[in-house]
C-alpha cells in the first residue's frame, strides 16, 4: 500500500514537471514567434522608408535635370537681358513723358534708374566673360512702337505690358539664379530678380488702383 503510494506521488510530480516545461516552451516559442514578427515589421518599415527615400531623390533628379535642359545658356541669358533691360528704359522714359497718372510716370523713372544701373553691371560681366552683347532691341522693338503710337490709352497699355514683362523677367532670372552653370552669372540673376520682384509688386498695386 504504501509503495502504490509513493508511485502515485513520483507519477504526479513527473505530470507537473511535464506540464511546466511544456508550459515554459509555448512561452518561449511565443516569444520568439512576437520578436521575428517585430523584427519584421521593423525591417517592413526601414525598406519602405528607403524606398521612399530613393522615389524622392529620383524626383529631385528629374526635376534638376528639367531644369537645366530648360534654362538658358549663361551667355544666351545675359544677351535677352540685355535687350530686355534696355527695353525697359526706353519704355520707362515713354512713360515719363505720355503717362497722365503721376504714379505711373513715377514708376517710368524707377525704371529708367534700376534697369539702367542693372545694365551697367551686366555689361561689366559680359566683358568679363568675353560676351558681345545686342545694341538692339531686338522682338521689343516693336512693343515700344506700338505704345508710342498710344494717346488716351497709353496708361493702360503700360501698366498691361509692364505686368506681363516683369511676370516674364521674374521667372527667367529666377530659373538662371537657380540652374546656371555660371556661378558669376547666376549671382547677377538672384540679385536683379530682388529687384524685378519690387517692380512688378509696385506696378501691380498701380494696377489695382486702376480698375
Amino acid at each position: 500500500m504504501r509503495h502504490f503510494l509513493f508511485c502515485l506521488t513520483v507519477i504526479s510530480a513527473a505530470l507537473l514537471c511535464l506540464s511546466a516545461c511544456g508550459s515554459e516552451s509555448i512561452n518561449v516559442n511565443t516569444s520568439r514567434t512576437s520578436t521575428n514578427t517585430a523584427a519584421n515589421t521593423m525591417g517592413n518599415e526601414r525598406a519602405s522608408s528607403n524606398s521612399g527615400s530613393t522615389m524622392g531623390n529620383m524626383a529631385n533628379s528629374v526635376s534638376n535635370a528639367v531644369s537645366s535642359v530648360t534654362t538658358s545658356s549663361p551667355e544666351s541669358f545675359m544677351k535677352d537681358a540685355c535687350q530686355g533691360g534696355m527695353a525697359e528704359v526706353e519704355m520707362g522714359k515713354l512713360a515719363q513723358q505720355k503717362a497722365k497718372n503721376p504714379e505711373i510716370k513715377k514708376f517710368g523713372q524707377m525704371m529708367v534708374t534700376d534697369h539702367g544701373a542693372a545694365g551697367k553691371e551686366l555689361e561689366a560681366l559680359a566683358k568679363k566673360k568675353n560676351v558681345t552683347l545686342p545694341t538692339d532691341l531686338g522682338s521689343h522693338k516693336s512693343t515700344l512702337d506700338s505704345l508710342s503710337k498710344e494717346t488716351d490709352g497709353f496708361d493702360k497699355a503700360y501698366v498691361n505690358e509692364m505686368v506681363n514683362d516683369h511676370e516674364n523677367d521674374l521667372k527667367e532670372f529666377q530659373k538662371q539664379a537657380q540652374s546656371s552653370s555660371d556661378p558669376e552669372v547666376k549671382a547677377f540673376a538672384a540679385k536683379t530678380a530682388t529687384v524685378i520682384q519690387k517692380h512688378l509688386d509696385a506696378i501691380k498695386a498701380i494696377e489695382a488702383k486702376m480698375k
